[in-house]
Order: C-alpha cells, then sequence, then structure tokens
C-alpha cells in the first residue's frame, strides 16, 4: 500500500498506473461505514485510493475541528488489511498553501438544511472535494448515503463542473440498534448512546405510516419530531421532509420522492440522518 503525501505524488502515482480508478474520500477515524465503501471500490475497480484529510474549511468557528478524532495509525492498519492500493494523506499546506483564495460554491441546493444551520460548510465541503478528485482522478468516486445533502451538492458540482466523475452513493451502514455509524457516535456517553437509537425508530415509524398510505408532509415531519421529543436527552435541530433532488421543503402533500432527515443533538454532540420516501 502507497502513501502518498502531496498532489503532485498522487497524480504521478494515478498516472503510473492503468485500469479504473476508484476513490474513497474520508476524515480519517475510520469505522465499517468508510470500510463499506472501501470494499465496494475495491469489488469495482482495478485500485482503490482511500483520503485521509480533516478538513478545517468545513468546520465553523467554534465546532469540533481541533477535537474531530483522529488516529492515523489504526486508519492505516484498517486500510492496509482491507486491501487497499493507496492512501492519499495530504497535510493542511499542501491543501490550502499561503494566499489560498480560490474556493468551488454549488448554488440553491446548498443553502437549505446544512448550508442554513451551519454557513460556509459547504462551500469547505465542495473545495476540498474537487481539490481531491482532481488530485486523484478516478473513474468513481464513493459516498455514503447518510450525509444525504453532501451527496447531493457533490453530485451537482460534479454535473455542473462537467468532471467526468461517476459519484456512487451508498447505503448507510447501522449497528444493530439503528444507529447510523458516525465518526462522532465515539462522543456520546453511555446514556446518550442509548437515547440516540430514537432518531432511526422515528425516522422508520415515519416511513411505516408513509407506507400506509399517509402523505401529508406536515403530519409525517409532526410524527418524527413528537417521537424524537419523548426522549430527555434529545434536542431536536431539524426536521425536514423535502424534494429528494431540490431537498426544497414539501410544504403540503409527498407526491414525489423525497428525503426525510433529521439532525439531532445528545449534549455536544451533533447526529444527522435520514431515508428516502418513494
Amino acid at each position: 500500500m502507497q502513501i502518498l503525501t502531496t498532489p503532485a505524488a498522487m497524480r504521478h502515482w494515478r498516472l503510473s498506473g492503468s485500469g479504473s480508478l476508484g476513490f474513497v474520500p474520508t476524515m480519517g477515524y475510520l469505522h465499517d461505514g468508510h470500510l463499506a465503501l472501501v470494499q465496494r471500490s475495491i469489488a469495482e475497480n482495478l485500485r482503490t485510493v482511500v483520503s485521509i484529510f480533516v478538513n478545517p474549511l468545513q468546520f465553523a468557528p467554534g465546532e469540533d475541528f481541533e477535537r474531530y478524532p483522529r488516529d492515523e495509525v489504526r486508519d492505516l492498519a484498517l486500510l492496509r488489511d482491507a486491501g487497499v492500493d493507496a492512501v492519499y494523506l495530504p497535510s493542511g499546506a499542501d491543501m490550502y498553501p499561503e494566499g489560498f483564495q480560490t474556493y468551488a460554491e454549488v448554488g440553491a441546493i446548498s443553502e437549505r438544511l446544512e448550508g442554513e444551520h451551519r454557513p460556509g460548510h459547504f462551500r469547505g465541503v465542495t473545495t476540498i472535494v474537487l481539490k481531491l478528485l482532481n488530485a486523484v482522478g478516478p473513474d468513481r468516486a464513493y459516498f455514503g448515503r447518510k450525509d444525504a445533502q453532501q451527496l447531493r451538492v457533490i453530485q451537482r458540482m460534479v454535473r455542473d463542473l462537467d468532471l467526468g466523475v461517476e459519484i456512487v452513493p451508498c447505503d448507510i451502514v447501522r449497528e444493530r440498534d439503528g444507529l447510523a455509524l458516525s465518526s462522532r457516535n465515539v462522543y456520546l456517553s453511555p446514556e446518550e448512546r442509548a437515547a440516540a437509537t430514537v432518531i432511526h425508530r422515528a425516522l422508520e415509524k415515519a416511513r411505516s405510516t408513509f407506507e400506509l398510505g399517509e402523505r401529508r408532509a406536515p403530519k409525517l415531519r409532526t410524527l418524527v419530531q413528537s417521537t424524537i421529543a419523548r426522549e430527555p436527552l434529545a434536542n431536536v435541530e431539524y426536521v425536514s421532509l423535502a424534494d429528494d433532488i431540490t431537498l426544497e421543503e414539501l410544504e403540503t402533500t409527498v407526491e414525489r420522492p423525497a428525503l426525510l432527515s433529521v439532525v439531532v443533538r445528545f449534549g455536544h454532540t451533533r447526529l444527522l440522518d435520514n431515508l428516502e420516501l418513494r
């Protein structure tokens, strides 16, 4: 497994081989969700690259950039065991050299939901993803559905800028009790961890109600909100039921594919989850 630490080294490695190349971008502290993306890339491509970079540009002041969990030694061991061909491990100085002033921004779809609650977040996401795609030059890049808006924002950027890479969405990986895997789950106390299962229960309750014929968007949102509110440790930041493509909030009925998404805080830990209604 090659470890590549500069954009130039990454591009040289890419050009030194042939065949399809899959790419999994991560911020490290890998879990089974990341490894599921890696395994799919390995299955579908001749070579696979994984990047590890905690991107400061997508963290607002006061967020958890400094304390975001990191364990490079463990991550590299997991990737070596998984059979990854190369790891792209750039430094902050390589990604954002002195004088850096160029950014990638996506319009309306990035301004809703997380864009509204975390101003500037998606400018950081799209800028780093564009830089990574430029350096790695993959045929396919793999993203989890848990970060549903991020997935759609990146798909839009790739289409609009004719980047020529296939974005492959991959299903959410969950614990046995339904909690979506996230590097931030490590922040949860045992009591918060037990309480956090209410998120998936609320989403599934809404799905079941939808499948029984309920199409009123306010009713479905309220069902999720009230279910989570019964958990004393949970603080709902928002519940959204939006058009699956534009992410425009559905005000009346669900008549086309929709994304039901939530952000819930447990103490200082902010968790997001979603499911699609079709």
